[in-house]
C-alpha cells in the first residue's frame, strides 16, 4: 500500500534536525491513515492523534525557539499559523472525546494538505535565514529525535 504522505526532497528544508522532525510528523499522519484504512478501533486512531498533537506541539516549540534565538523576522506570522493549527486540532480532539465526531479521511486530508503546504511554503522561508545565522545543515551525532521519541529519524 502506498503511503498517504510520501517524504521527498520537496519537503526538505535543508536542515537535518528539522527534516527529521517533519519526517516524524509525516510518519504519524501515515500511521493514522493506515489505522483508519484498516478499520482499527477509534481508541487506536485517537491514541495516534494524541501522539501527533503532542509531537507537533514539541516541534513547534523547537521551531519557534530557533526563530526567537536567531531573530527571524517573520516569527509572529509563523507562530500564528502554528497556533491556528493547534487550536483546530484541539477543537477536533474535544469533538472526538465527546463523541460528536469521528476521525476520518477528511481530517487526514486536512492534515496532509496543511503539513505539506506549511513545510513547502512557510518553513522553507526560514531555512536560508537559519543557515545564514549559523544553523547546522547536518546532525553531528544521533539526534535527540531518536532518543526522546524512540523514532528512527
Amino acid at each position: 500500500m502506498a503511503k498517504f504522505v510520501e517524504w521527498s526532497d520537496e519537503l526538505s528544508v535543508g536542515i537535518e534536525e528539522i527534516d527529521a522532525q517533519h519526517k516524524v510528523l509525516v510518519d504519524l499522519v501515515n500511521e493514522m491513515h493506515e489505522a483508519i484504512a484498516q478499520r482499527h478501533g477509534s481508541d487506536v486512531v485517537k491514541d495516534i492523534l494524541d501522539k501527533l498533537v503532542d509531537y507537533t506541539r514539541t516541534h513547534f516549540v523547537v521551531e519557534e525557539s530557533l526563530m526567537r534565538i536567531l531573530n527571524y523576522p517573520d516569527y509572529e506570522p509563523h507562530k500564528e499559523q502554528h497556533e491556528e493549527l493547534m487550536q483546530h486540532v484541539h477543537d477536533l480532539q474535544d469533538k472526538v472525546a465527546s463523541g460528536k465526531t469521528a476521525i476520518g479521511f477528511e481530517l487526514l486530508h486536512f492534515l496532509k494538505v496543511w503539513l505539506t503546504k506549511h513545510i513547502m511554503e512557510t518553513d522553507r522561508q526560514y531555512s536560508a535565514f537559519f543557515l545564514a545565522a549559523g544553523a547546522q545543515p547536518k546532525l553531528s551525532k544521533k539526534g535527540w529525535i531518536s532518543r526522546l521519541w524512540g523514532h528512527k529519524a
